[in-house]
Formats: C-alpha cells, sequence, structure tokens
C-alpha cells in the first residue's frame, strides 16, 4: 500500500531520537513504553492483550494489516496499547473472517499506528539500549514540545494500569476454546470443580482454557478481599485460585501482594501467569526485576526440565522472578534465550506459576498441557478435602 495521503506523526523518544513517520490510526498524543514484538502472526490477539497497556508495540513482521480485524481475536473488551509501528501497514484485507481494517480498528480503540518507518532500526535500538519511554504525536510536530510532555509524564513503572483494564464485577466464563471446525468458541464442559480467576487484565484465551479444562471458572475483580476468598475456600464454594497476567510493574501493587500473602498462608492451591507469576513471587518476599527489553513475542524456545523437552511458547513481559527464590521454589521452566526462569513450583504448598503464556492465542500451543495440570491438582486435592 502506498501511504502517501496519510497525515505525518512526529515521534520522540527519551534517548533524543526524533523520527517522522505516517499515521494510520487514532489522530492525537500519546506517551508510552516503546518495545518490540517478534510473532508472525495474530497482531490483533496482541493489539487487544490487556498487558501492553502503557506501551508502544514494535512488529518486527514488516506487513501488518493483510487480514484485517474481528470481533471473534479479541483478547479483552478493547485496546488498551498506546500504540503500534509498522514497516508496511496493509489497509486492504483479504480473510473471509475479517470485518473491518486494522486501521478502523484503531481509530474506534483510540490506539495510534504508525506505519512508514525503519522497524528494525527501532528493533535494534531497544535490543542495543532497552526499552525506553516516548511520545507520538500527529497533532504536535516540535521536538523540544513532544520532549517537554514527555519528560513531564510519569513512566511505565509509575502507573497503575490494572485499574483500567480489569473487569469491575465478577462473573462466570462461559466460552470454551475456538473450534476452527465451526468457526466458533465451544461450549464449556461440565466443570469437576471451581476456581476465582483474579483479573489483573486477563486475556479471554486464559479462561477459555480454564473452562475447558471442566473447571467452572469465576473471574474476580483485583479488589478482592482476601479474608472472603479464603472463607469461600474454607466453605467448599471454591477449590482454588489463579492469578492473571496484567500490564506494569508488580512492584507497585503493594495491596495486591498484601492479599497474595494472605491467600498463600491460607495455603490454597493456585496457578500463575505472567504477571501472576511475578505477584506470586513477590509475595514469597523475592522482589521482581526488570529485563533490558523483555521478552515478546510468540517464538521463544523453553525448556520444560519435567518433561524434558523444549516448547515454544508465547511471551510479554519486562519483569522476572529473581534466581534466589530456588530457596523456595523449583524451577520447572527454563528461557533458552537468556536462561531466566519461566516456570515455578512452590515447595511445601499446592502452587505453580509459569512467566510465559500457555494460552498461547493464536499460537503456539506447546504449553497448553499445563492447564490440565492446573485442573488435575485442583480436581485432585477437591477430593481429598
Amino acid at each position: 500500500m502506498r501511504n502517501e495521503n496519510l497525515e505525518d506523526i512526529y515521534i520522540y523518544i527519551e534517548n533524543g531520537v526524533f523520527l517522522k513517520a505516517k499515521s494510520f490510526g487514532f489522530s492525537g498524543t500519546k506517551v508510552g513504553e516503546i518495545v518490540f514484538n517478534t510473532s508472525l502472526s495474530g497482531y490483533q490477539e496482541i493489539i487487544s492483550d490487556p498487558s501492553y497497556a502503557g506501551q508502544f508495540v514494535v512488529f518486527t513482521m514488516p506487513e501488518i494489516g493483510n487480514v484485517g480485524c474481528n470481533e471473534d481475536d479479541m483478547e479483552s473488551r478493547g485496546a488498551f496499547l498506546s500504540g503500534i509501528f509498522v514497516r508496511n501497514y496493509q489497509d486492504r484485507f483479504s480473510n473471509f473472517r475479517g470485518k473491518e481494517s486494522l486501521s478502523e480498528f484503531l481509530k474506534k480503540h483510540e490506539v495510534l499506528g504508525i506505519c512508514d518507518i525503519d522497524t528494525r532500526f527501532l528493533t535494534k535500538m531497544i535490543r542495543d539500549e532497552g526499552a525506553k519511554m516516548m511520545i507520538a504525536s500527529t497533532k504536535i510536530s516540535s521536538k523540544e514540545e513532544l520532549k517537554s510532555i514527555l519528560d513531564s509524564s510519569p513512566r511505565i513503572e509509575e502507573v497503575d494500569y490494572i485499574k483500567e483494564v480489569g473487569s469491575k464485577e465478577p462473573y462466570i466464563h462461559k466460552s470454551g476454546v475456538w473450534n476452527p471446525q465451526t468457526l466458533s468458541y465451544n461450549k464449556p464442559p461440565k466443570p469437576k470443580a471451581k476456581i476465582a480467576a483474579i483479573d489483573f487484565g486477563v486475556k479471554r484465551n486464559i479462561l477459555n482454557e480454564l473452562t475447558q479444562v471442566e473447571l467452572e471458572v469465576e473471574v474476580i475483580p483485583h479488589t478482592f478481599e482476601a479474608s472472603e476468598l479464603i472463607e469461600r475456600y474454607k466453605k467448599g464454594e471454591i477449590d482454588g485460585v489463579f492469578l492473571s497476567n496484567g500490564p506494569g510493574d508488580p512492584l507497585i501493587l503493594k495491596d495486591i501482594q498484601e492479599k497474595i500473602k494472605k491467600l498463600i498462608d491460607a495455603n490454597i492451591p493456585m496457578f500463575a501467569i505472567c504477571l501472576g507469576h511475578q505477584l506470586l513471587s513477590i509475595s514469597h518476599g523475592y522482589p521482581t526485576y526488570k529485563l533490558k527489553f523483555g521478552h515478546h513475542g510468540g517464538n521463544h524456545p523453553v525448556f520444560d526440565k519435567k518433561g524434558k523437552k523444549v516448547e515454544i511458547t508465547a511471551q510479554n513481559h519486562n519483569y522476572n522472578v529473581p534466581n534466589e527464590i530456588t530457596e523456595i521454589a523449583e524451577v520447572t521452566h527454563v528461557n533458552l534465550f537468556d536462561d531466566t526462569i519461566e516456570g515455578l513450583r512452590y515447595k511445601n504448598s499446592p502452587i505453580f506459576s509459569v512467566q510465559h503464556h500457555p494460552e498461547a492465542s493464536p499460537g503456539p500451543h506447546d504449553s497448553r498441557y499445563i492447564f490440565k495440570e492446573f485442573a488435575q491438582m485442583i480436581i485432585s486435592l477437591k477430593d481429598k478435602r
């Protein structure tokens, strides 16, 4: 697509880089942290993943937009990231499931779309210098003015995005996984146990996978009271807890950390993904640290130590648990790019977690078995109570 008719957009990055490109999404000004994603497909799932709140995503895949967008591929109720960078944007989509163009989708959700820019340059910059704060605007062209706004804006590690992306009221999740034969979501099978899923910005397909392994899933807002969940567990109203993915720096979530500590002390069976995995570590007394540029993509190799096999996984995180946590937990999965911890099983408690995304919508699905392991643990412990 030739984009001469698109309006200009101006980008200023905190390292002093100032760029001009074309805009195909929302028209306005946005501040956020710039990261890159190496996935070859699934751009709508990435854009609608609440864990990207407050970030700009650079797609390393050069052609974006060619399959359009549709409601079935949404991972949440909207899109919470600041914007996306693509090398070549394709406005004319060609897919029988496509209902609207990516441009229309971004405008509807107020997300900046930036194209006709060297995404290889941006990716190498992030790789070499680390994730950076930046600002982009279709309204402001002055480098000095953009820098002034960026300098006065809060950094991503200072903002609690969970208040924006999480659910406000509890509800029962009603769908199973996507069925490519029927082109619809499965009806969940009859549940054998019930869990409370704490919503820090949960992806829809995580909930789908949990129901598919015969768990009834009640989604609970992040404002939950630990004492209420503990009481419900004692009464047999729930059989375990799931801690979801979500955006931002887990270290600032002090109130949530205190609540999770109470759930740990109550010996409630728990499973966690991504942010939930990090919060479990912090709540056990092992603070997370920030990676240089994070892990974002659908092609990251992870070694499953128990199964003695390599899994290709989906990843989306800037923070990681420390190696010192091996004092209280067994490492079950290791990232083969940098040897960082990808999975933990806590000693002397029915708790385990993973840093990567086993639901991996749209793929890969190598790690899907982890949901079944959680269900088996929950059902087994329920039968013994």
